[in-house]
């Protein structure tokens, strides 16, 4: 989703933002994440950026962390979002989609006096996030979408392939990095590779290791 509000350099982005730690949660540039938010935490933190900036950073909590703590580790990099839709749902709840801007590096905690944590954060090495990729235009089609047709069968996953085959790179490879059920670790390495040639190398390396992999069964 283009916004309204774009973003040409990094000495536009703040040096501190609220953070939304979640397992499993991946933003990338120019993508859109939906969120249903509704601890008061963190409802608290969606009306400070409303009334602000618009800006949610988004990080995993270190997996080796305890999973009962509070305040977890958190993963070193993370991405901002900017606000770009959002409804009440009439029971305390907001239904939102962020559209990711930028990622970042934490540099500090900062002993915030708001219920949700905020950090103070680095661009620099990210700095060519605020333009699509021009990479991309290298990245093999053809072996992407075999490595996700493989996975995806394997796992018992509908996908309209035919829109897939359609879509730009760098928007085929973000959707399938975000919303494919890979694990934590790698949602976080596809987050960290340097660009969007790497992340689809990534995206077919975890994508071709998963379909050789038997799915769970649930009980």
């Amino acid at each position: 989703m283009p916004l309204n509000r774009p973003y040409k350099s990094i000495t536009e982005l703040p040096d501190t933002i609220p953070v939304f730690p979640l397992p499993g949660a991946l933003l990338l540039p120019r993508a859109e994440l939906p969120l249903n938010i509704f601890e008061p935490r963190y409802v608290a933190m969606i009306d400070d950026a409303m009334r602000a900036d618009r800006l949610v950073g988004m990080i995993q909590p270190d997996p080796r962390a305890d999973p009962r703590d509070p305040a977890p580790a958190l993963e070193k990099i993370g991405a901002l979002g900017r606000i770009t839709q959002i409804a009440e749902s009439g029971d305390g709840r907001y239904v939102l989609n962020l559209t990711g801007v930028a990622r970042f590096r934490i540099i500090e905690e900062t002993r915030a006096p708001t219920p949700y944590r905020q950090c103070r954060v680095d661009w620099f090495e990210f700095a060519s996030d605020l333009s699509p990729d021009p990479g991309a235009s290298v990245v093999d089609r053809a072996a992407l979408l075999g490595a996700l047709r493989g996975f995806a069968e394997a796992r018992g996953m509908q996908v309209e392939w035919q829109g897939a085959e359609k879509a730009p790179i760098e928007a085929l490879v973000n959707m399938f990095s975000m919303m494919t059920p890979f694990d934590a670790i790698e949602k976080q390495a596809l987050l960290e590779a340097e660009d969007v040639p790497a992340r689809a190398a990534k995206l077919i390396e975890i994508a071709g290791g998963g379909a050789a992999r038997k799915p769970r069964t649930l009980h």
